[in-house]
């Protein structure tokens, strides 16, 4: 199968998963639907930081558009040299994908921070809005019972779990496809992007590079 199908292909799943991303980290905004939370500066300091949103959204976006545009991509050269065309293909592909491991590490991370710290509410332990699991470490994710000491937002436990597992889940994926992506251009790109192609194998930057100076032709 020709390189520019299988990267259309992830393209695809990149674009949904950003999407998806987009709207949990929108939502965490909302406890219960409710936006007065937000307004009052009621949330947790890992919802504020927009993680999911710039990072697992628009960082993503990035890669799930390049790879989507890949599959129109043709086998021309450029500056007279064949190897060339292929291999700013390649080379684009690399750097989009790169920036997607950038931007769903950085949600993955802060995902997992916010599970572990957990919502920022207001504890009847504590009479006052606090994050009252933080010293926890993510022990009250197993202790259901301690759950009830967040009164306001109501149920909001149950949302920020949900929602930072979701977001958790879905970066990590956007990871798993962008590092599979850099890992096929590097290691078998060449192989497969053109059917029939007798160019060679290994990273397309090394071997642009090599070919340019074999045949003395600037890439």
């Amino acid at each position: 199968m020709c390189f520019g199908r299988c990267a259309h292909f992830v393209g695809y799943k990149l674009l949904v998963l950003a999407l998806l991303c987009f709207v949990a980290n929108i939502l965490l905004y909302f406890p219960n639907g409710e936006t007065r939370y937000a307004s009052q500066n009621h949330l947790s300091k890992y919802v504020e930081c927009l993680h999911c949103i710039i990072g697992g959204g628009l960082l993503v976006l990035v890669p799930a558009l390049v790879f989507i545009r890949l599959e129109h991509a043709h086998c021309h050269g450029c500056c007279d040299h064949e190897h060339c065309g292929k291999d700013w293909a390649m080379l684009a592909s690399v750097a989009a994908a790169a920036l997607g491991i950038l931007g769903s590490g950085y949600c993955f991370i802060i995902s997992a921070l916010g599970l572990s710290y957990g919502p920022y509410c207001y504890s009847n332990a504590h009479e006052s809005w606090c994050s009252p699991f933080t010293d926890s470490s993510g022990g009250y994710l197993l202790d259901h019972s301690c759950w009830s000491d967040c009164q306001e937002p109501h149920n909001v436990v149950q949302w920020n779990v949900t929602l930072f597992a979701i977001l958790l889940i879905l970066s990590g994926i956007e990871l798993i496809l962008c590092t599979i992506q850099v890992i096929k251009c590097c290691v078998g790109g060449h192989h497969s992007y053109c059917r029939g192609s007798s160019w060679g194998y290994g990273c397309p930057v090394l071997s642009c590079f090599v070919g340019s100076v074999s045949d003395g032709v600037a890439c």
